[in-house]
């Protein structure tokens, strides 16, 4: 069977076209599912890590205690002194690694007086961490698709 438009040009056949269309397609849509999870990964990442470095630091415990969760809210505190935030962002990497597009993602930070550090009870971070860092997130979004647009 031959294919013809409207006014009997010869398209081809079906199979082959059919074919190509459907590689050109898949191609396309795998790119763009592998570029969305990757700007999830990034955006979350960039997102926790301000969030994670603005937190007040005295012994570290509070900067230590940010937990990351895939599918759940984190709970329970952590024994954890982590001065620098290192070893909190390394964990957010990790917990985001395998992460895609329509996840939910939570970070969390369970010890009692962290809603006090956020409303500013420290002079270290008077307009808190997390609602300063979200303000961000448009920017963050805007710098990270246009990494990934240069790509």
């Amino acid at each position: 069977m031959k294919m013809t438009t409207k006014t009997g040009k010869l398209l081809g056949t079906p199979s082959y076209l059919g074919n190509i269309r459907l590689k050109q397609i898949a191609a396309f849509q795998n790119s763009t599912n592998a570029k969305l999870d990757l700007a999830v990964r990034k955006i979350a990442l960039e997102l926790f890590s301000r969030v994670i470095l603005r937190s007040p630091v005295d012994t570290g415990r509070f900067r230590g205690n940010w937990q990351v969760q895939v599918g759940n809210i984190p709970n329970g505190t952590l024994d954890l002194n982590d001065k620098s935030g290192t070893a909190a962002i390394s964990a957010a990497t990790a917990k985001t690694a395998g992460v895609v597009a329509g996840d939910v993602i939570y970070l969390a930070n369970n010890l009692p007086y962290s809603i006090r550090l956020e409303e500013g009870h420290s002079q270290q971070a008077p307009t808190g961490m997390v609602a300063l860092s979200v303000q961000e997130f448009q920017a963050i979004v805007r710098a990270v698709g246009i990494e990934l647009v240069q790509r």
